[in-house]
């Protein structure tokens, strides 16, 4: 492994877990990186599956931090029905993803990872985002453990949107819990919870399909995203609550019509 590609690999992993539990999309920030800032391997096919595999730094950052949560979940399930709601919830809410991506994995990956599709979904997105932001309905649910049932299958479908790149998983969770009323917090700490098996799953399906094709210098680059992408998610997992119950998600909405926009006008100038 050459200086180049750890450098690359060290600062896609830190975007990764910056971006990937805010509502501005990871996948996004990774194609515009690579393809605006050169960050990006010989092997268009590793690019997108370095993308995708580092998220596993992503899925144990958040896992670090809900260990005791779980934990609790898991042993109540036994007596707690409420703990039982909440995880068939999330399986439920899962579904959606796990049977579109598998169908459309091919699609995804062959048609919708490309720039101009990335900055127009994150200016679209951003404005969705800013309007629902100021302009959500009341809050009648304030705890994500705690949703109905049939609210989480709601989340579940929106959350099918973020599989155009620059859509954001987390921002499409967010949006839909929001506007079937959630307040901020629970809609973030949401998205959360139904990170852990979307990434999961994604992360096992596209190493299932591309770990015959990884070499000894492969697999190096990819943990050394895998590093990155855990330490940087650490901080903003820690983060994000607190900063979205005080001042809301108008700043990440902001932030993603600026890039989305200065992507346009980048592909404009110089393709």
């Amino acid at each position: 492994m050459d200086l180049a590609s750890a450098l690359k690999a060290i600062v896609l992993g830190i975007f990764e877990g910056f971006t990937e539990f805010l509502p501005v999309s990871s996948t996004g920030h990774l194609l515009l990186a690579e393809h605006f800032l050169g960050l990006n391997f010989a092997d268009d096919k590793f690019d997108k599956t370095f993308a995708v595999l580092i998220q596993l730094g992503s899925i144990l950052a958040i896992l670090g931090v809900y260990f005791h949560k779980l934990l609790q979940i898991v042993l109540a399930l036994p007596t707690d029905p409420r703990a039982r709601n909440f995880v068939i919830g999330v399986l439920a809410a899962f579904l959606p993803a796990a049977v579109i991506g598998a169908l459309l994995h091919g699609f995804i990956k062959g048609v919708l990872f490309n720039p101009l599709i990335v900055c127009i979904a994150l200016i679209v997105g951003g404005l969705v985002l800013l309007v629902v932001d100021v302009r959500s309905p009341t809050a009648k649910h304030h705890d994500a453990t705690q949703f109905p049932l049939s609210m989480y299958i709601k989340i579940g479908f929106a959350q099918c949107l973020a599989m155009i790149p620059g859509v954001s998983r987390s921002g499409a969770t967010i949006v839909g819990a929001m506007l079937m009323g959630a307040d901020k917090r629970a809609a973030a700490e949401f998205s959360f919870w139904l990170a852990m098996p979307t990434m999961a799953g994604a992360f096992a399906y596209d190493l299932l399909k591309n770990y015959k094709t990884l070499d000894t210098q492969g697999v190096g680059i990819i943990a050394l995203g895998f590093v990155a992408a855990l330490i940087s998610g650490l901080f903003v997992v820690k983060g994000l609550l607190g900063y979205v119950s005080r001042h809301g998600f108008a700043v990440f909405a902001w932030w993603r019509i600026l890039v989305g926009s200065a992507g346009l006008a980048a592909l404009w100038v110089y393709g």
